[in-house]
């Protein structure tokens, strides 16, 4: 693979590392620096020219930082002649942001995605965007990943003859559906109102849980407040253990300490599309590594094969 060309942001360089070993190829040094007056600099420190370009950087906490940093890289790339810019998204923080469900409101999404093409970005490669419509935000190709099967290998290790996939709302049932299908079980979802970014009500649960061994299934889970309103409607209804699983953990302040607190938690699972500091990491955390699946959709683009069978 001599015309790719692989560089990290500093938002998370062990994932850029790993996916880097599995492409077989070096991962470029990036040279990040900061004026007097606080603006970022950034050099790519590695030749860019006529070659398949990746820049991986996950929109995660500073994310305003980050994005920014992303932006440069882009430019950067831009600058120094790259045949093709394909930004690898591991998770995109603004994909929330996908509506207008209040006054004068910005819808950060389209927003940021504009920005990222206006950088001069080629192509977007993510995984497991908030909700779909986030997909035809961006004027270039996205290819649209997700960590299913990552986190269905790791629970068909487990007796599941008595066991429910759990959506904690309907937005994510049709996900709680395909991942149930991969796992071979029935699926339930919670009727979920949201009344601002840490209150939410959940009114009751559409399925039978009731004897039922749960795995309570989120595209991400930062606050965790969702979750944990969820999980009192299920103890109610007399589940017999509870398993949470997630792609992006954000686990924001004592979120994940808040879970593995809760009565009936026996695992909480994510995979490492985020950064999760070892001080925050608990026992019953398990991170799954999305690494093989980001390189082998950078190989399949770079080579020109459909990354789409990679879900057949």
């Amino acid at each position: 693979m001599r015309d790719i060309a692989v560089f990290s942001g500093t938002a998370h360089p062990d994932l850029a590392a790993e996916i880097c070993a599995h492409l077989g190829v070096p991962l470029h040094p990036v040279r990040v620096s900061r004026f007097a007056n606080d603006c970022l600099e950034v050099q790519l420190q590695a030749n860019c020219r006529e070659r398949d370009v990746f820049l991986i950087q996950p929109l995660v906490p500073p994310v305003q930082e980050n994005l920014v940093e992303l932006l440069l890289m882009i430019d950067a790339a831009r600058g120094a002649s790259a045949g093709r810019i394909t930004v690898v998204l591991p998770h995109y923080a603004y994909a929330r942001s996908d509506k207008k469900d209040a006054p004068r409101i910005s819808i950060g999404a389209r927003l940021v995605a504009d920005l990222l093409v206006s950088a001069g970005a080629d192509r977007v490669l993510a995984m497991t965007l908030h909700s779909p419509q986030v997909h035809g935000f961006f004027s270039v190709p996205v290819d649209h990943l997700h960590a299913l099967r990552e986190l269905a290998n790791h629970f068909r290790r487990y007796d599941l003859s008595n066991t429910v996939v759990v959506s904690p709302d309907l937005g994510n049932a049709k996900e709680a559906a395909a991942f149930a299908r991969l796992l071979g079980t029935p699926v339930a979802a919670g009727a979920k109102q949201r009344f601002s970014d840490d209150l939410v009500t959940i009114s009751a649960v559409i399925g039978e849980v009731t004897d039922r061994d749960v795995i309570v299934l989120d595209d991400e889970i930062a606050k965790g407040s969702t979750v944990i309103e969820l999980m009192e409607h299920l103890r109610g209804l007399r589940v017999r253990s509870i398993r949470l699983a997630c792609t992006h953990g954000l686990f924001s302040g004592d979120a994940l300490q808040r879970l593995s607190d809760q009565e009936g938690v026996l695992e909480i699972v994510c995979t490492n599309t985020v950064p999760i500091p070892a001080a925050k990491r608990i026992p019953e955390l398990q991170v799954l590594s999305v690494a093989p699946a980001l390189a082998e959709a950078m190989r399949r683009i770079h080579n020109g094969e459909s990354v789409s069978a990679l879900f057949a």
